[in-house]
């Protein structure tokens, strides 16, 4: 759901390149947005809501206790994704991954453990992905995730992510909530989402930037609708794999998916594709 524009730059006359120059000569440290880029992304906020959910269940740790734990190793993962020096499938792909289970305990944590209603932990998250995106525009003067080259964009890129992972979740229970459509329901609501904004996009012309964002933030209760879906009991609307098999089976395709990018560098980006230009 993006596009590039191609840009030549200019070298000073005493012969250092400009900044966006410097900027192009590094490798961008996120994929470029294939088909496989969304399915993965799917698959992962799917993962990202049963295993939170196996762990509460299974870990013996409470929530909190798995809250930790994950966000422990989240960091750790994203301390490896920072000293890479170009996009790396399996790395980049275990950090949303993880991001998608932190996001989910981070809202689940404020409403099953705090209290705090989900009209307000949904207002709090948008609010925050707003501050993340005028921030970091006001310091790089773009949002494009063609651009994220530098240590300082990669920090807002990630923080951009946790956010949209966060609202995600707290707006897919309060509209699921709220409506009361069960699962199967609020799946096809959230695909239709997305479907709009690509139409949106494609046909008339929406921002490319934005586009990318907004059908972000929707495919985190897509997945999780569909999670749900398939992980809980028939009584309760769901088909009763249970989140162990849920898990396991969309781990293993998320898996075969990253080593096929990895070997083939399908969503690899060019060099070439950098700073101050349109997502």
């Amino acid at each position: 759901m993006t596009h590039e524009t191609s840009e030549t730059s200019a070298v000073p006359a005493t012969g250092e390149p400009s900044v966006s120059a410097r900027h192009r000569l590094r490798w961008n440290k996120v994929p470029e947005v294939t088909v496989y880029f969304w399915i993965i992304k799917v698959l992962c906020t799917t993962v990202g809501e049963t295993a939170a959910d196996l762990l509460n269940e299974k870990a013996g740790l409470g929530l909190t206790g798995v809250s930790v734990l994950m966000s422990a190793l989240l960091a750790g993962v994203l301390v490896v994704q920072f000293r890479t020096h170009a996009y790396r499938a399996g790395v980049y792909w275990l950090a949303v991954a993880l991001i998608s289970v932190v996001g989910t305990l981070i809202s689940d944590n404020l409403t099953d453990n705090m209290g705090v209603p989900l009209e307000t932990s949904t207002a709090v998250f948008a609010i925050a992905l707003a501050v993340v995106f005028v921030v970091w525009f006001r310091r790089e003067r773009t949002l494009s995730i063609h651009s994220i080259d530098t240590t300082g964009r990669e920090s807002f890129y990630w923080l951009a992510v946790l956010f949209t992972f966060a609202l995600g979740t707290a707006a897919g229970d309060l509209v699921s909530e709220r409506m009361a459509l069960g699962y199967w329901l609020a799946a096809v609501l959230f695909a239709v989402g997305i479907a709009a904004v690509a139409v949106a996009h494609f046909a008339l012309g929406l921002d490319a930037v934005w586009s990318f964002w907004v059908a972000y933030i929707l495919t985190r209760p897509l997945g999780a609708s569909i999670g749900d879906y398939l992980s809980q009991p028939t009584g309760d609307g769901g088909l009763g794999l249970g989140t162990v098999v849920t898990s396991v089976l969309f781990l293993a395709v998320i898996l075969g998916l990253v080593v096929y990018l990895a070997v083939t560098r399908k969503d690899v980006a060019e060099p070439e594709r950098g700073a101050g230009l349109p997502a």
